[in-house]
C-alpha cells in the first residue's frame, strides 16, 4: 500500500493517519458507552472525526501523487470521500438543512459518482477495461443491489400496506432523522428513490470489482465498495422498515468506516500501477 511512496516522512504521515482513523473508529466503539436504546456505543464526535481523517488521507494521497499518472484517480477518490464526510455530517444532524437524510443521500450519491468516474477512467487509461470482467462484475453487483433494496426497503413497506397489517409496537415513535415521524405504511416516493441510490452504490462495487478481476491490487477497492453497500442496506432497513437490533448503528459504522478507508487507501494501488 505504501511502497509506492518513496519519501519516508510521507509514508509515516499516511500510516499515522491510518492508525489515528482506526483509533477513533474502533476506540470509540470499545470505550464508548451504550445509549439508552443500546443501539450505539460510538460517540458522534469519534465517528465524524474518523471520516475527517479519511478526507485528510485522501487529499494527502492526491498531493503525493499529483505528478503521477494516477493523479486524476486520486483526485476523484478524495472528492468522493469529502462528499462522504458531508453525508455523515448531514445524517448526524450536524448541518443546518431541513431534510438531513435526503441531504446525506445526495452527498453520498455524488461521492459515488466520483468513485465510479475514478474506476472507469483509470481502467480506460491503464488497460483494465476488458469488457467481460467489467460487465460481469457490474451486472452481478447490480443484482446484489436490487436484491438488497427489495429486502431492506421494498418488502417491509409492501407488507405494511396489506390490509390487517399491524405495525410493531413503538415503530411509529422511533427516531428517523429527516423523515416524517412514523412513515405511513406502504411504499412512498422515498422508498422508490432508494432504488437508484442502491444501484448507484452497487455500480461502484461492480466497477471496482471489474478492476480487481484484472489486477488484484484493486481487491481492497472492491471490498471497500462492497462494505459501503452493505452498510447502506442495513441503514436503509433501519430507516425505512424499523430494523432494530443491539448496536445496529455501530454495525453500520463498522462496515461503512472500513469500506471508506479501503476506498481511500486504494489510491496507493492506482499510484503503483501507474508507476509500473
Amino acid at each position: 500500500m505504501f511502497s509506492v511512496i518513496t519519501d519516508t516522512a510521507a509514508r509515516l504521515w499516511l500510516l499515522a493517519l491510518l492508525i489515528l482513523w482506526a483509533g477513533l473508529l474502533f476506540g470509540g466503539f470499545v470505550l464508548g458507552k451504550p445509549d439508552a436504546r443500546r443501539e450505539r456505543r460510538m460517540p458522534v464526535w469519534t465517528r465524524m472525526a474518523s471520516s475527517l481523517i479519511l478526507v485528510v488521507a485522501g487529499w494527502s494521497w492526491f498531493w503525493l501523487g499529483r505528478e503521477s499518472g494516477a493523479a486524476e484517480f486520486a483526485l476523484l477518490i478524495a472528492i468522493g470521500m469529502t462528499l462522504g464526510l458531508l453525508g455523515d455530517l448531514a445524517m448526524a444532524g450536524l448541518l443546518p438543512i431541513p431534510q438531513p437524510v435526503l441531504g446525506g443521500i445526495a452527498a453520498f450519491g455524488l461521492g459515488h459518482v466520483a468513485y465510479i468516474a475514478a474506476a472507469w477512467r483509470f481502467g480506460n487509461a491503464y488497460g483494465l477495461d476488458a469488457l467481460e470482467p467489467r460487465l460481469a462484475a457490474w451486472a452481478a453487483w447490480l443484482l446484489v443491489g436490487l436484491a438488497g433494496w427489495y429486502l431492506a426497503v421494498f418488502r417491509g413497506a409492501a407488507l405494511s400496506a396489506k390490509p390487517g397489517f399491524s405495525e410493531k409496537p413503538g415503530l411509529a415513535e422511533r427516531e428517523k432523522p429527516g423523515l416524517s415521524p412514523g412513515l405511513s405504511p406502504g411504499l412512498s416516493p422515498l422508498h422508490w428513490a432508494a432504488l437508484p441510490y442502491a444501484l448507484l452504490l452497487a455500480g461502484t462495487a461492480g466497477l471496482a470489482t471489474g478492476l480487481a478481476l484484472q489486477n488484484a491490487a484493486f481487491l481492497p477497492f472492491a471490498l471497500g465498495a462492497g462494505l459501503f453497500l452493505l452498510s447502506d442496506l442495513i441503514l436503509a432497513a433501519q430507516l425505512f422498515n424499523g430494523l432494530r437490533f443491539k448496536l445496529i448503528h455501530d454495525v453500520i459504522w463498522l462496515t461503512y468506516g472500513p469500506g471508506q478507508m479501503l476506498i481511500v487507501y486504494a489510491i496507493g494501488s492506482g499510484l503503483r500501477i501507474s508507476a509500473a
